[in-house]
């Protein structure tokens, strides 16, 4: 009886000393959870907030107010970090100011602007539209007009050749438009069809021509094309993006969706992969090995480059609803994707910083 009295007394002992530090505790905690605790910010220009993850986080969304109907392609200036975005249906360029993360300027009497580059030797900007054909050359700074062109109609994606110092147009019902870089009309070369994305490797431009089902291959030295390449897999071949190392083409097609990838060397096709809707851009990262589409269904697609044969769909990013169009800036680590005005929603600029 000794015994089992000192054992209780001992238990009651230990409780009580149990509570007390539970009290203790669970006053610490509600001391704690009404302090405020201060948290570093993470580095980031002027509106940028980040949201989602993995390979591509979108870091803020630049509003275009005004700007209706359907965004074409974009160029950059990394020097003055500004975007100049083609408002195919506002008839208008849109000039955005990266720093602030607005919109700087919105210039007006363009028609249907579609492809556009920028000089940075020269700070020109050059602006293609599919209206009236007019190849516009403009003053980057001033923005005003210092030549036009014209090519006949549906002035369409631009290219341009530092080596040489030229600039590439694709118009009309098929051919290249050949100009220097102060806007002289060098030569013209057919195609015998009308002419979407193309790219430059050396001393090669190689062109998407949907309507034939093929890719041309053009000699930038002798201005005539060598060589076509059919599209027996897929067809409605329209954006296209290279990997010069490794002598790699991707092109995106819409019938079926497909990511074709091309050996430039042999001019065959080694692998396909799935694609998204309604393509219209792709971007090859070297840095990181990847290759981004763009999709009017609301999507970017992140394809993994295995080795240079094999590419894999690693993800498919939410975007909007007719964000066809996108560029990507190797030097910025960003991606930006035109989105179009629909309903409630205003047309936007969306920045996604690059993930490694």
């Amino acid at each position: 009886m000794k015994t089992r009295a000192i054992l209780c007394f001992f238990l009651l002992a230990f409780c009580a000393a149990s509570s007390c530090s539970a009290a203790r505790l669970s006053s610490q905690a509600d001391n704690n959870a009404t302090m405020p605790v201060a948290v570093p910010a993470a580095p980031a220009t002027a509106g940028e907030q980040g949201t989602g993850g993995g390979s591509l986080r979108l870091v803020s969304s630049i509003p275009l107010p005004q700007v209706r109907g359907r965004i074409d392609h974009m160029a950059v200036d990394i020097k003055g970090q500004r975007l100049f975005v083609a408002a195919l249906g506002n008839n208008t360029l849109e000039v955005v100011d990266l720093k602030k993360g607005e919109r700087a300027a919105s210039v007006s009497g363009f028609d249907e602007p579609q492809g556009i580059v920028y000089l940075p030797e020269s700070g020109k900007v050059v602006i293609a539209n599919g209206g009236d054909g007019a190849v516009i050359f403009i003053d980057g700074q001033s923005l005003k007009p210092l030549k036009t062109i014209r090519t006949g109609g549906d002035a369409d994606n631009v290219r341009y050749d530092t080596a040489r110092g030229r600039v590439y147009v694709g118009y009309g019902e098929g051919a290249l438009a050949v100009l220097s870089s102060e806007g002289e009309r060098v030569a013209d070369i057919p195609l015998g069809g009308h002419p979407e994305s193309f790219q430059l490797e050396g001393g090669k431009i190689y062109v998407n021509v949907p309507s034939r089902r093929e890719v041309a291959v053009v000699d930038a030295d002798k201005l005539k094309v060598i060589e076509t390449w059919p599209m027996n897999e897929a067809t409605a071949n329209f954006p296209m993006a290279l990997d010069a190392a490794h002598h790699r083409l991707f092109i995106g097609a819409r019938r079926p969706p497909r990511l074709l990838v091309y050996d430039t060397g042999t001019g065959k096709p080694i692998s396909t992969v799935e694609a998204g809707g309604d393509s219209d851009d792709i971007f090859y990262d070297g840095e990181r090995g990847r290759v981004y589409a763009s999709f009017g269904e609301g999507s970017v697609f992140i394809y993994e480059q295995v080795d240079a044969d094999h590419y894999r769909l690693a993800e498919k990013v939410p975007t909007a609803a007719g964000a066809r169009t996108a560029l990507f800036s190797p030097e910025m680590g960003r991606l930006f994707v035109a989105a179009p005005s629909r309903g409630d929603r205003a047309a936007q600029i969306m920045v996604y910083q690059v993930g490694s």
